[in-house]
């Protein structure tokens, strides 16, 4: 469908206009990277765009060319709402539901602005007027460089478009290696290389960043790791007290739940991690081969995401989460293994 709008857009973009880009709640490097390699891609053409984030994310995020251009909501709702409100145009990046927004969600639902989603999960909203959905995408970031590529503009990607695209290719597809990553993730990843993405540096700036406190969170995550071996699945727990003992910060969890699924004969991988500032359980799923964490948290944890990773959240406490996970888990026996 985006191809044919095709023209339009370009007509729509042929003019400075007051642009406001929207990534989910909670970023992550996909969100991060398309947003601001989409924002410097609109700055080239005059426009008056701004990213505004629902709240704040990861520190090891805050490299990214044009970080400090970014707004987040929850610190600065008066200017956010008069950008938004102001807004021709509204792009929404990695998510396809306005409640993924947050708080932002009724302000972006009540906006007059045309808006346009790039995003590549499932069972989208349909409250764009330019929609470019494709679940068969490794990132979001690899959907917006295809995206400037429609537009006749991939010499507009410079070095700077180039490392923010590359961060969230790299990181939502498990530095390459989920099936999500395709012979044309590769070869938009080798373009963007040459375009002047350093691929060792930002390597080094998502990955080798590690606090002594986020070392011992770990460490105590791998001491709460549970397996449920006759069911193929791992989860594991941390509670507010333990992230309070070692001092979380935000994306401090981040990848925990892969060395749940490393785990030999695993399939499903679980990680609840108690907020007590939102008063929720929050929960990450992992899995692989066929198994759908999408449905599975689609239809008892509120949630939602990709066949292979997912998220979700329970209103229960950690223990009444965890009987309910493990009490589930029969039911998915001939799934998991055939997985």
């Amino acid at each position: 469908m985006i191809k044919a709008q095709i023209p339009e857009i370009k007509t729509l973009l042929s003019t400075p206009k007051n642009i406001v880009i929207v990534p989910h709640k909670n970023p992550d490097g996909d969100a991060m990277g398309s947003t601001l390699g989409l924002y410097h891609y609109l700055k080239s053409y005059n426009h008056n765009a701004t990213v505004i984030a629902p709240n704040d994310y990861p520190d090891f995020l805050k490299w990214l060319p044009g970080n400090n251009t970014v707004l987040k909501y929850e610190n600065d709702q008066g200017v956010s709402k008069v950008l938004i409100e102001k807004a021709d145009l509204i792009f929404t990046l990695d998510f396809n539901a306005f409640h993924r927004a947050g708080d932002m969600a009724e302000v972006l639902e009540t906006s007059n602005a045309t808006k346009l989603m790039i995003d590549h999960h499932q069972q989208p909203d349909d409250y764009a007027k330019f929609k470019y959905s494709d679940v068969s995408m490794s990132s979001t970031c690899e959907m917006v460089y295809n995206f400037i590529e429609m537009l006749d503009d991939a010499e507009k990607i410079d070095a700077i478009i180039a490392t923010c695209l590359y961060v969230g290719i790299m990181t939502d597809t498990g530095s390459f290696r989920f099936r999500s990553t395709t012979n044309r993730t590769h070869e938009v990843i080798s373009n963007l290389i040459k375009k002047g993405a350093d691929n060792t540096q930002i390597h080094n700036n998502i990955f080798d960043t590690n606090s002594y406190s986020r070392i011992q969170l770990l460490g105590r995550a791998l001491q709460n790791l549970k397996i449920v071996p006759e069911l193929r699945t791992a989860y594991i727990t941390l509670s507010q007290d333990e992230l309070d003992e070692f001092d979380f910060k935000k994306g401090d969890t981040e990848g925990f739940v892969n060395y749940a699924l490393s785990l030999k004969g695993i399939i499903f991988a679980a990680i609840f991690i108690e907020s007590q500032q939102d008063q929720i359980i929050k929960i990450s799923l992992r899995s692989k081969g066929s198994f759908s964490v999408n449905e599975f948290s689609r239809a008892h944890f509120h949630g939602g995401g990709h066949t292979n990773a997912a998220g979700g959240r329970s209103e229960t406490d950690m223990s009444s989460t965890i009987d309910k996970f493990i009490s589930i888990l029969p039911k998915y026996k001939q799934d998991l293994s055939q997985s």
